[in-house]
Formats: structure tokens, sequence, C-alpha cells
């Protein structure tokens, strides 16, 4: 038989019934007191994913996405290579079926020597745009997460369908607009965003509202997915996943505000 095997005998939670059955005394009361008393299991003894252990993960990820803007910040011209590894790394971490702790952090060294390296430069053009743009990425973060919190706001069906189409539609502005900007037919260095206007006032101010709220969304998708999978008793790497989320959109909401306060300048 398999329990004859020395690699399970040796084990006792191999160990054969007629080996291991014995009388089980009931607990005392102190043994009671002491289990109750003792701390809850943390995602780690469970292997199960939890809010606190992604936490974690999310900070792990920022602290190195902060690191790697300190380097962009400095080496500016860094901006390139960073944006295609990012980007790279981004797709690899989307696309893989299982969460990867090393490449999410890697992704957010990379991604913060990106944006370091753009903030640096949008600074230099306009003092004290960072700031700026830091302090209204942080307040839209703390009210959407209120909201979700309170219950106040929740991910629909109906309501992810509209995300997805804006998320499109925006994704084909963005590349004909890179287009027109590469190929010289619109010369102003934001393309259509600073060119066009709408009642007097700048596209890219516009869509600037638009994307703001629609990163608002996804962040609500961030928190619906953390909260789902540790509802799911979803295995601890996926954390990972949570952590990786989070950190896209925020990214993606910082630079849109950075671009919409720099139109607004203009």
């Amino acid at each position: 038989m398999a329990l004859d095997n020395p690699a399970f005998s040796r084990n006792k939670a191999f160990a054969s019934e007629a080996k291991t059955t014995t009388a089980t005394a009931a607990p005392s009361a102190e043994a009671l007191q002491q289990l109750y008393e003792s701390p809850a299991a943390s995602s780690h003894d469970t292997g199960r994913m939890t809010v606190e252990d992604t936490i974690v993960k999310t900070a792990i990820s920022f602290v190195l996405l902060v690191a790697g803007g300190a380097v962009g910040w400095a080496f500016p011209a860094l901006w390139v290579p960073a944006a295609l590894v990012g980007f790279a790394l981004a797709l690899v971490n989307i696309f893989k079926k299982k969460p990867s702790a090393p490449l999410v952090l890697l992704y957010a060294a990379i991604e913060g020597v990106f944006v370091g390296a753009v903030s640096g430069v949008f600074e230099a053009k306009w003092e004290g745009i960072v700031v700026q743009a830091v302090l209204a990425t942080v307040a839209v973060i703390a009210v959407t997460l209120a909201l979700f919190a309170s219950g106040k706001i929740r991910a629909s069906a109906r309501a992810t369908k509209v995300f997805l189409i804006a998320m499109v539609g925006y994704l084909v502005f963005s590349v004909i607009n890179l287009v027109l900007m590469w190929t010289g037919a619109n010369t102003n260095p934001f393309g259509l965003r600073g060119s066009v206007e709408i009642f007097g006032i700048p596209l890219g101010l516009v869509l600037g509202v638009l994307v703001v709220i629609m990163g608002a969304y996804s962040l609500v998708l961030d928190f619906d997915y953390i909260q789902r999978g540790v509802a799911n008793r979803a295995p601890r790497e996926y954390g990972w996943s949570g952590a990786f989320g989070i950190m896209v959109t925020v990214v993606w909401l910082y630079l849109e505000i950075l671009r919409m306060f720099a139109i607004a300048r203009n």
C-alpha cells in the first residue's frame, strides 16, 4: 500500500489509522482560553488572499515605483527605454496565468523610472505642476476609496460595459493623436488635445475630466477584484494581481491629471 512507503510513514500526516487512533481528551478551560486569545491566522498561515496582505503588497510596489521615479527624475533620457520595457512588462503581467511577484515588482521599478522622467520634464517647464498632480491624484483615490468602502459606489455590469466602450474609444483617439503628432500633421505639443477647442475650452481639459472619471471607476474595479478575491478565498499570490491593478490605474490617473494641468496652464 502507499502508506507503507517510507517517505509517507515518516510523516504523521500519512500514518495509518491503526497506528494513530488514540483516545482524544476534551480540551481544558485553559487551552480553550489560550486558543481564544491567540491572534487570528494571517494570509501566510492560511495561504489565502486577504485585504491586509494585498495592502502590504501594494505598498511595497509603490515604494519601488517612487524609487524608480527618483532615478527617472535624475536621468530623464531614460523615459523612452523605460516606457518600452514597462509596456512589455505590463503585457506580460496582464496575460500571465498566475501572478508573479518579481515581475510585478520589476514593472513597478521600471514604470517608476518612466513616470519620474516625464514628471521631471513637466516640472522643468511648469514649476509646481508635479505636486499639484500628485495631490489631485491622492484626492481622487481617497474619495473613490471612501465611496467604495461606504457602499455608495459599486461595480456593475452596465457601468463596466460603458467603461470598456469609453476605454476603447479613448485608445483609438490616443493612437490617432499620436500619429498626427509624429507625422507633423499637428504641431501642438499635445496634439488635438491642445489645438482643438470646444466652446473655447481645450479638448484636453474636457477629455481630462472624462478620463479622471474613468480612472476613478477603474479603481472601483480594482477594489471590487480584491474584495471578490478575498471572499472567494483566492490563493495568497493573487494579492499581487490586486497590487498590480491598483498601480497601473494610479499611474494612468496621475499622468492624465499631469497632462490636463499642463494644458490648463498653456
